[in-house]
């Protein structure tokens, strides 16, 4: 293990270089973002200047050898070596410099996800489905087995749907709506379509059977196997199952979609699938995997696979984030505070614990340690050399520099600029209409949520632990700023556990947060045994207790 760990650290020392002088400046350049398509070879070639207007990026093929990627202008292009027409540009020529994929210009993609083939399969803002590529099992659901060299609508069952994600296994594609129904096509010798036999399915076809009348949130794909997480945290999964990659309990392929017994009341937030295994993520930051595990990626310590849900333990802080690709079998997470772990297969070593790297997103051990290294979701990359003028703001706040008032809340200033908040907020444009002051003194809330409060202004976005967003949600209740108030009670949904779900519960009923309450609640419950016996529980104010009771008495929480 210390062996494996020293090479592990060698690996991220020496990887940067490799690169040209040119590409390890661009990598410094945007080192203060969370991502860099430096990192993968592929775009080496790219001057620096058509890095820095890449909004979005895929890297895919049989050896990372295929890429495509949005700019600023929300113009597509591909490169690489254009197998059975995956990169949408007509013909099967390949290409070492980008060119315009025409049709996908202005499409705004929000979702892309690709095959073995490969074949590529998009979703737009709009809801549309585009796909392209190898066609040999009809994953583009175009109703024929022709290779598409073009992006083309995929209408058949669609055409009065919203599509909001897509994910890919090797041929078969799966597609899920705004109202949570999963459609799937493709090649489906082991019934990873869903359809209830092992015929492939020409056409998107709805997957019902146990998903009839029930919300999903999440969807997955690996190789020959489709996992769905529901709105209520259940996990179902089918198709192909020798390895336990369903998490049933047993190796026999499923027909269609099955519910994982074994995480009963455990809610799954999202779901990763790798090669031949799977991984999920829990409400309250744990993670759990089963399916194939030759190489360690599973996280348990060993090399045995399991046909159950397996808590890893990651002996490090809560978890919000889980990857793994259908193409390997590495495996990935990401903590609260940043720190990204992986395991499994590691430029060909095993490594059978997670480890902690150095990097600071899970892309970045797909980029330097997957095989092949592909990108496991659609990347989202901001340039740095030019600075929009939402960076712009983010840069100036706090800023004594330039600015011309300040915040004196506990002792402490925060730099803010007087025509910015006013625009931003109607509680100070009325309040610098009427004073001139440089220095306005601050009691009622403390400085750790104020400056919350007025970098929220400058960057429409928190940043804050889910207990210091109750005074944040305080401060946005009084000052009647509706927006904030939502992403404080989303900030506390990501942050609940079983020690803070009653405090959490409490300040969302005292603040007529329903929309919190009711989640809060439905934690509760679903913790009923471990939230009860918590410190909180037993400081319940008599009222708040008496109506959590009643209204879990309704809910069944209370039956045996």
């Amino acid at each position: 293990m210390h062996n494996t760990q020293a090479f592990l650290e060698h690996c991220q020392r020496t990887y940067v270089k490799g690169f040209t002088m040119a590409t390890k400046r661009t990598m410094l350049r945007t080192a203060r973002n969370m991502l860099d398509v430096g990192k993968w070879p592929l775009f080496a070639l790219l001057p620096p200047e058509e890095l820095r207007l890449i909004r979005q990026a895929c890297v895919f093929g049989s050896a990372a050898n295929e890429a495509i990627y949005v700019t600023v202008n929300d113009e597509v292009f591909a490169l690489g070596t254009n197998c059975s027409g995956c990169l949408g540009l007509g013909d099967t020529q390949s290409t070492i410099e980008p060119r315009r994929i025409d049709i996908l210009c202005g499409k705004k993609i929000v979702s892309l996800s690709y095959g073995t083939g490969p074949h590529v399969v998009i979703a737009t803002a709009d809801g549309e489905v585009y796909a392209w590529g190898h066609n040999g099992y009809s994953q583009l659901g175009n109703g024929t087995t022709n290779h598409g060299l073009t992006p083309a609508l995929v209408s058949t069952n669609l055409i009065s749907k919203r599509v909001t994600e897509v994910a890919c296994g090797s041929h078969h594609t799966i597609a899920l709506t705004t109202e949570g129904e999963v459609y799937a096509w493709g090649y489906n010798n082991s019934g990873q379509v869903g359809s209830g036999s092992t015929a492939n399915q020409p056409t998107p076809r709805r997957v019902s059977s146990c998903l009839q009348n029930k919300v999903v949130v999440n969807i997955a794909c690996g190789q020959l196997c489709s996992m769905a997480v529901l709105d209520n945290g259940e996990t179902y999964g089918w198709g192909y199952n020798c390895n336990g990659q369903l998490g049933l309990g047993n190796n026999g392929n499923q027909q269609t979609p099955c519910r994982i017994a074994a995480l009963q009341g455990i809610n799954i937030v999202q779901v990763a699938c790798g090669y031949a295994h799977t991984l999920a993520l829990t409400d309250e930051g744990f993670v759990y995997s089963w399916g194939a595990n030759s190489y360690g990626q599973l996280g348990t310590g060993n090399k045995s696979n399991q046909a159950v849900p397996t808590l890893i333990n990651m002996d490090k802080e809560r978890i919000v984030e889980v990857a793994a690709c259908h193409t390997s079998h590495t495996s990935a997470a990401k903590t609260q505070s940043g720190q990204v772990l992986m395991w499994g297969q590691c430029r060909g070593q095993a490594v059978a614990y997670p480890h902690l790297t150095h990097f600071t997103s899970t892309d970045d051990v797909f980029a330097c340690f997957a095989t092949p290294a592909v990108t496991w979701h659609l990347l989202s990359v901001d340039g740095d050399d030019y600075l929009t003028v939402a960076q712009s703001l983010k840069r100036e706040f706090d800023s004594p520099e330039i600015s011309d008032l300040k915040f004196l809340v506990d002792g402490k200033c925060i730099y803010v600029h007087k025509a910015l908040l006013k625009i931003r907020c109607e509680h100070f444009r009325a309040l610098l209409n009427e004073t001139d002051e440089e220095t306005i003194e601050i009691h009622q809330f403390s400085y750790l949520v104020y400056r919350a409060f007025l970098e929220y202004l400058y960057t429409d976005t928190i940043n804050l632990p889910p207990e210091d967003a109750i005074g944040l949600l305080d401060l946005a209740t009084y000052y009647r700023e509706s927006r904030l108030k939502r992403l404080c009670q989303e900030t506390i949904k990501r942050g609940i556990t079983e020690e803070n779900a009653i405090t959490l519960l409490s300040a969302a009923v005292k603040y007529e947060a329903r929309d919190l309450e009711e989640f809060c609640f439905k934690f509760c419950v679903n913790h009923l045994t471990a939230v009860t016996q918590t410190q909180a529980f037993a400081d319940m104010d008599h009222d708040l207790l008496k109506n959590f009771i009643s209204k879990a008495s309704r809910h069944g929480a209370f039956k045996n």
